[in-house]
């Protein structure tokens, strides 16, 4: 079982249910999954983008990714229904709290001039979504091995109702929120 995963059932569970006075374990918010998707908008010239950006999102997820497709024909893009343009995964269990404990403890503070994230991108349902601009910060990734700084965002998906149960959470699992 991850570190993480261990501290949730330990101490962070039991302090949400003590703050948010709730009556059964089963409101406690936790993590349902977290989303992490690249789009490659380059890829409809080359399509060889779409296999190295699923190389290293496999390499960071430690998961296989999977190919996203245009849903609709945008003559402006040069975009046709059904190319691939871009690659997502969806990290769930044990993966998604090692993914987790990596990017909060190990790649985020990687990332010059950090002053933390953005305590206000809440949908206001409990979600949180980051964005990250270059894929370097990963240490499983190698600068003389990817063809192309991209970024990616990653969504975290949680049961909690309220963006404050939420950020909560996310701070108890160690999220580097800037104050």
């Amino acid at each position: 079982m991850s570190r993480l995963r261990e501290l949730y059932q330990g101490e962070i569970a039991p302090a949400l249910m003590k703050k948010f006075e709730y009556k059964s374990p089963m409101q406690i918010p936790k993590l349902d999954k977290v989303v992490i998707n690249v789009g490659a908008g380059d890829a409809k010239d080359n399509t060889k983008v779409i296999d190295n950006v699923i190389e290293d999102i496999t390499l960071i997820a430690g998961q296989r990714a999977v190919p996203t497709y245009a849903r609709k024909s945008v003559a402006n893009f040069k975009l046709r229904e059904g190319m691939k343009i871009g690659v997502k995964v969806t990290l769930r269990g044990e993966r998604m709290y090692e993914f987790v404990d990596k990017l909060f403890g190990f790649a985020l503070p990687r990332v010059r001039d950090f002053k933390g994230i953005n305590p206000n991108a809440f949908d206001g349902r409990g979600n949180y979504s980051l964005g990250l601009k270059e894929q370097l910060i990963f240490p499983e990734i190698e600068y003389d091995k990817i063809d192309k700084i991209r970024g990616m965002d990653i969504a975290f998906v949680t049961t909690a109702k309220t963006d404050q149960e939420a950020k909560e959470l996310l701070t108890l699992l160690g999220a580097p929120f800037a104050k």
